[in-house]
C-alpha cells in the first residue's frame, strides 16, 4: 500500500474502479448486481507489521516500496489506515525504543494488533537473544502503555501479558466473542468482517439441514453461520487456528459444531468414500444432511477435488479474497450451479485487494 492513496477524497472512486474490474471479470458469468459494503475511510485496520530501520544513530518505523523495479525504503510517521489506539501508540513506542539500548539493539520488526473492545498487543522480534535485562525493560513497557508484549528471536518466544486478545462485537442482537493468537490469521478490518458476517448469515438464514465449512480459521464464520444449521462439521489445517476455534465454539456457547483439524483435499477425500482418516474416527459422516458448503479459501481458490466435492451440494457460499480464481472455480461450476446473490467488502481500501461473497445454487435444469 502506498501512503499517498490513503486519500479519503478518493475512496468511493477506487472503490469505483474496483466494483468495475469485477463486473468485467465475470462477464459471461451473470453476476447479480452486488451489494457493496464499504470501509470507514480511515482508521480501519486492526493490524499491522513494520520493520524497524535503524539509520543515522535513530529508529523508525518502515515500509518497502517497489519504484522502477528497485525496492524503495519508506520511513513511516503516521499510518492513518491504522485504528486509532495503534496510530497513538506507535510514536510513543518507538521514542521509549529509541531511548533504550537494550529494546533497540538488532531490533527487526514490530507488530500491532488492537481490537474494538480496546485490548492491545505488540510483538517485538529480534536478530538477537533475549535476556533478563531485556525482560525487565519490556515489562517497563508494558506498565506504561498498558499493552501484552511479547518478544521473539530465533527459538525464543516471551510473553508479558497474554499473547492472544478477545475481540468483542454485537451481530444481528447477538453478543459475539472472538480470541485472536499472536501469529494467526486475524481479520484486518472489523468493522466490514461484521459486515461480511451479517451479509453470510442473510444468505442461509432459510438453508436447514446441516453445513460443511472448509477453511474455518479461528471460528469466523462458523459462530456467525452455526444457529442457521442443525449441524456444522468445520475444517481448519492450523493448529493453533484450530484451539482458537475451539475457545470460540465455548465462550460463544456453540454447542452443534464439529471440528476437525483436515485440510479441504483430505476432507474431499473422506466425503468421496477415499481412504479412513484417524481424525475423522469419531465422525459419523454418514449422518450428516447437508445442504450447504462454505467456503472461505486462501488466495489460491479451491482446487479441483474440492471444487468437485462442491457439486454436490444445493447451496454453496463462497468468500473469497482473489476476484481471479474465484473466477476460476465459479466457471468450473458454471453448469450445475448459478450465482443467485453476491456481495462485495471493501476490507482493503486504496489497494486492488477486493473481498467478495457469492451465493450458488444448484440449476433445476443444466443448461
Amino acid at each position: 500500500m502506498s501512503l499517498n492513496r490513503i486519500d479519503p477524497a478518493q475512496y468511493e472512486a477506487q472503490l469505483a474502479d474496483k466494483l468495475a474490474a469485477l463486473r468485467q471479470n465475470f462477464a459471461g458469468l451473470a453476476l447479480p448486481e452486488p451489494e457493496v459494503f464499504r470501509s470507514t475511510p480511515l482508521h480501519y485496520r486492526m493490524r499491522a507489521e513494520f520493520r524497524l530501520w535503524h539509520h543515522d544513530g535513530r529508529i523508525d518505523y518502515a515500509m518497502f516500496e517497489s519504484a522502477e523495479g528497485e525496492k524503495k525504503v519508506v520511513l513511516i510517521e503516521t499510518f492513518p489506515a491504522l485504528t486509532k489506539p495503534i496510530c497513538d501508540l506507535m510514536p510513543r513506542l518507538r521514542d521509549c525504543l529509541q531511548e533504550s539500548e537494550v529494546l533497540r539493539n538488532k531490533l527487526f520488526q514490530v507488530e500491532f494488533l488492537a481490537t474494538l473492545s480496546g485490548e492491545l498487543m505488540v510483538c517485538l522480534i529480534y536478530h538477537r537473544a533475549l535476556d533478563d535485562e531485556w525482560t525487565a525493560q519490556a515489562q517497563a513497557l508494558v506498565d506504561r502503555f498498558g499493552v501484552n508484549l511479547i518478544g521473539r528471536s530465533r527459538k525464543q518466544k516471551i510473553v508479558l501479558g497474554r499473547d492472544w486478545l478477545l475481540e468483542r462485537f454485537e451481530l444481528d442482537g447477538r453478543a459475539l466473542q472472538y480470541q485472536q493468537i499472536e501469529g494467526s490469521f486475524t481479520q484486518p478490518n472489523v468493522g466490514v468482517n461484521r459486515q461480511m458476517l451479517g451479509w453470510a448469515c442473510r444468505q442461509v438464514a432459510d438453508a436447514g439441514g446441516d453445513l460443511l465449512e472448509l477453511y474455518c480459521g479461528n471460528g469466523n464464520f462458523t459462530i456467525a453461520l452455526a444457529p442457521a444449521f442443525d449441524r456444522v462439521l468445520a475444517t481448519e489445517v492450523s493448529k493453533s487456528s484450530v484451539a482458537a476455534a475451539h475457545y470460540n465454539l465455548d465462550a460463544n456457547r456453540v454447542d452443534n459444531v464439529t471440528l476437525v483439524r483436515m485440510s479441504s483435499d483430505e476432507i474431499s477425500d473422506a466425503l468421496a468414500g477415499g481412504r479412513e482418516y484417524l481424525r475423522m474416527k469419531d465422525v459419523a459422516l454418514d449422518s450428516y444432511r447437508f445442504s450447504t458448503l462454505f467456503v472461505d479459501p486462501p488466495r489460491s481458490g479451491l482446487d479441483a477435488a474440492t471444487v468437485e466435492l462442491a457439486r454436490g451440494f444445493e447451496r454453496i457460499l463462497y468468500i473469497s479474497c482473489n476476484p481471479a480464481t474465484l473466477r476460476d472455480n465459479v466457471a468450473a461450476l458454471h453448469d450445475t450451479h448459478e450465482i443467485v446473490a453476491a456481495a462485495v467488502f471493501d476490507q482493503f481500501p486504496y489497494t486492488h485487494h477486493l473481498e467478495s461473497g457469492l451465493l450458488l445454487r444448484r440449476r433445476l435444469v443444466a443448461d
